[in-house]
């Protein structure tokens, strides 16, 4: 799939905060996996180009980024964080 590539826009679950509202860690995190679920749910995998952004609820989500994070980041990840990742079928 080529770099840019939106999502489907009525998939996903929860809503985005109002514009400025800050967002916690977690809830950064649940919303970029809600992307990812709904990536591998459509394309069967998470070989994610860099650049690719996922909508979810009519909210951008810099999935490839994010990808490219917790790979980069796998050692510090929380147990549980790996696991939800894993069960997607994330390559480490």
């Amino acid at each position: 799939m080529a770099p840019g590539v939106r999502g489907d826009r009525a998939s996903g679950r929860g809503r985005a905060p109002a514009a400025g509202t800050p967002r916690s860690q977690d809830a950064r995190w649940n919303a970029n996996l809600t992307a990812a679920r709904q990536y591998h749910a459509r394309e069967g995998h998470l070989q994610v180009p860099r650049k690719a952004v996922e909508i979810v609820n009519g909210e951008e989500h810099k999935l490839g980024a994010f990808l490219d994070n917790a790979r980069r980041r796998a050692a510090k990840l929380s147990p549980q964080r790996r696991a939800d990742l894993d069960q997607l079928g994330m390559r480490w």
